[in-house]
């Protein structure tokens, strides 16, 4: 099956029962019980505040893959992903499927920290970032995860992560819709043998996205830290790679992002499947541009403030109100010139636009209350135009 064909099979397998970016326990836990007559379902144990660890088992190959989302539980995108990945792999009249099966075993942690993820936070419980306690192993969640790595002994571990919108690829102009990283095993970034074997994989989820979306792919600073879980596990020799699912314009929801995640996935396990992990070619991962941070999620162009020709960036704070997930546009600068894009830009030369903040002030950090477009009101957002 060509990546196409993956990408264009999608809408059989993507898991209609969840959608958006908030997403909990709650609505997750029919589809644990769903699995659990298809797959293999444990309870790996707790979160700190009592909710079920699972972890779900496929395959009888001898090529041992491990999969976590929503270590951070306010980035859903990859969990999203994992469940359309799951009915792709309980059709067993797809060859691709039943092959990949046959070679590999996968081991599923879906959401990792649902204390988080019921909170809309990057954190868990306790207020600790489950991504930086890899060392101290302080946590219930972070001890699970140690304890299910020490007996899976992967031989590619996929720690799936989501990034804001700011981000892009390289310093362009391009949003960074999905961004790749083969993590430092020490201070010195070495280039181990472990590395160069999830680069190759990175190069060809790469080579294949690009046909889809060119030149939108970034490559995430391998900054070492060994209280990072993707660094800890490098430093034990462990091959991993890190996802991080970004922005595609106008999909504030993630959906097409989903969607391009799952055909990452299958591309990297297929790929793994039918060579194993070889390192040559790694150096195809360095092509990839470094993300670089050069967006907002609007900028108005040439505002007419305190009577200069001024421009103004907004950008959205994602905030759980009342159980219901808002995006709140605040100011987040104000120059008489932004090099930074928009993924929404306007120019006030040629729209009539009114920002009223709550402040009365327009000022940096200001909440925006209403935004006018040649007299349009929007007061739900993200707005489309």
């Amino acid at each position: 099956m060509t990546n196409q064909l993956i990408l264009e099979n999608h809408s059989l397998y993507k898991e209609q029962s969840i959608n958006g970016r908030y997403l909990t326990y709650r609505q997750i836990e029919p589809l644990i019980k769903k699995w659990s007559t298809v797959f293999k379902v444990e309870e790996l144990g707790f979160s700190e505040n009592k909710l079920p660890i699972h972890l779900i088992t496929l395959g009888k190959g001898s090529k041992k893959l491990l999969f976590w989302s929503q270590m951070h539980g306010n980035e859903s995108t990859t969990t999203k992903a994992i469940f359309d990945i799951l009915n792709f792999f309980s059709d067993k009249s797809n060859e691709l499927s039943c092959k990949i099966l046959h070679e590999c075993t996968l081991y599923i942690v879906p959401m990792l920290n649902p204390d988080g993820a019921l909170l809309y936070t990057r954190a868990n419980f306790n207020k600790i970032d489950l991504n930086r306690d890899a060392q101290d192993l302080s946590q219930k969640e972070s001890f699970i995860f140690k304890k299910l790595v020490d007996s899976v002994d992967p031989l590619v571990a996929f720690n799936l992560h989501g990034q804001r919108t700011i981000f892009s690829a390289g310093n362009t102009n391009n949003s960074a819709i999905i961004s790749f990283l083969s993590p430092a095993s020490n201070p010195e970034r070495t280039v181990t043998e472990s590395r160069q074997k999830g680069m190759r994989i990175i190069a060809e989820m790469n080579t294949a996205l690009q046909k889809t979306i060119p030149n939108n792919i970034g490559r995430y600073d391998d900054g070492f830290n060994l209280n990072c879980t993707g660094d800890t596990l490098e430093n034990r020799g462990i091959t991993t790679i890190l996802f991080e699912a970004g922005h595609h314009p106008e999909d504030y929801g993630r959906e097409i992002t989903r969607k391009l995640i799952y055909v990452s996935i299958i591309t990297a396990i297929d790929f793994i499947a039918n060579n194993g992990t070889p390192k040559e070619g790694y150096n195809a991962y360095f092509e990839i541009p470094e993300n670089g941070k050069c967006f907002n999620d609007i900028i108005l162009r040439n505002y007419n403030f305190k009577d200069h020709k001024t421009d103004i960036a907004i950008q959205y704070k994602e905030q759980l109100v009342g159980g219901e997930l808002l995006f709140i546009p605040y100011v987040a600068d104000i120059q008489n010139e932004i090099s930074n894009y928009g993924h929404l830009e306007f120019d006030c030369l040629t729209n009539s636009i009114d920002v009223l903040t709550s402040s009365k002030e327009l000022k940096i950090n200001s909440e925006i209350d209403v935004f006018k477009i040649n007299d349009k009101e929007f007061s739900v957002f993200p707005i489309k135009w």
